[in-house]
């Protein structure tokens, strides 16, 4: 019995921090208790006595509760952010303070048109300082993709563009595959060059066309695309290889691709005229 004891002591001493990793992840005090409450669950059945860092293994297995029910989120109709944000009345002094760190609505908002991957890597990391290393088996990645999915996070919630720091070649090959996959229809290739979390996002005068503002996952991703962009053109995108839709020789629509580990992990569709006006466009060599 004292063994049990000293267990719930220890896991009563990680709740306030688990609830605020679980809340800065979720947006959702309920959901985040629900979180916390299962990891509990899982430690109680688990070797306690082998675990050598019990608050790191907790935060590893709230972070993968967290990204389950993230992933889950995408099977259920959209819920509002104001049906997601918590009631103002909160208990815990530590999540009290997470609450009142920027964590308003308009985080909330940018937040949700992450990838769950994403989310959680910059939650992670730059909220609470857990290594890369210690983020790449949660969400099944190297930790050089965990660093480059909190990264692009990071910048869309700063809202600043892209750098050119990846591999040129490498990601005028992974683009060129998902060209030659979507206009031959090959649904098969298409799956093995996305990442199986992709995200597309179009604005609104793409999505007037017909396309979804977000899509998400690789088989709705590929069903989107399969047998289209017979159009579209293999060009440098601000740099960057990406695809151009064009019609009488003027861009209509710009892809623009961020690549990760060899597969595409986002898509961003632009066809606003401004936006396609501070596009800086080339043709790709060779």
């Amino acid at each position: 019995m004292r063994g049990d004891e000293w267990l719930a002591d220890r896991f009563e001493e990680n709740r306030g921090r688990l609830r605020a990793v679980a809340f800065r992840i979720l947006g959702s005090e309920a959901e985040a208790e629900d979180a916390v409450q299962e990891a509990w669950i899982r430690l109680s059945r688990s070797d306690a006595g082998a675990i050598d860092n019990l608050g790191g293994w907790l935060t590893t297995v709230v972070g993968r509760i967290c990204l389950d029910q993230l992933r889950t989120r995408r099977g259920r109709p959209e819920q509002p952010i104001h049906d997601v944000v918590v009631d103002d009345v909160v208990s815990d002094p530590e999540l009290e303070v997470v609450q009142a760190d920027s964590v308003g609505l308009a985080l909330l908002v940018v937040l949700e048109t992450l990838t769950p991957a994403e989310r959680l890597a910059f939650v992670l990391h730059d909220l609470f300082a857990v290594p890369f290393d210690d983020i790449a088996p949660i969400i099944g990645k190297s930790p050089a993709a965990a660093r480059q999915l909190a990264s692009r996070a990071r910048r869309r919630v700063r809202g600043t563009p892209e750098p050119v720091d990846v591999d040129v070649v490498r990601q005028k090959e992974v683009v060129a595959a998902f060209l030659a996959a979507a206009r031959n229809a090959d649904f098969a290739a298409l799956l093995e060059v996305l990442d199986p979390e992709v995200v597309v996002r179009a604005d609104e005068t793409v999505a007037a066309r017909g396309i979804a503002a977000v899509i998400e996952g690789a088989p709705l991703v590929a069903q989107t695309f399969s047998g289209r962009a017979h159009a579209a053109r293999l060009m440098l995108v601000d740099g960057m290889p990406g695809l151009v839709w064009m019609q009488r020789g003027e861009p209509q629509v710009v892809f623009s691709f961020t690549v990760v580990d060899g597969r595409v992990a986002a898509i961003d569709l632009r066809g606003d005229a401004s936006s396609l006006r501070a596009t800086e466009l080339a043709s790709l060599p060779g």
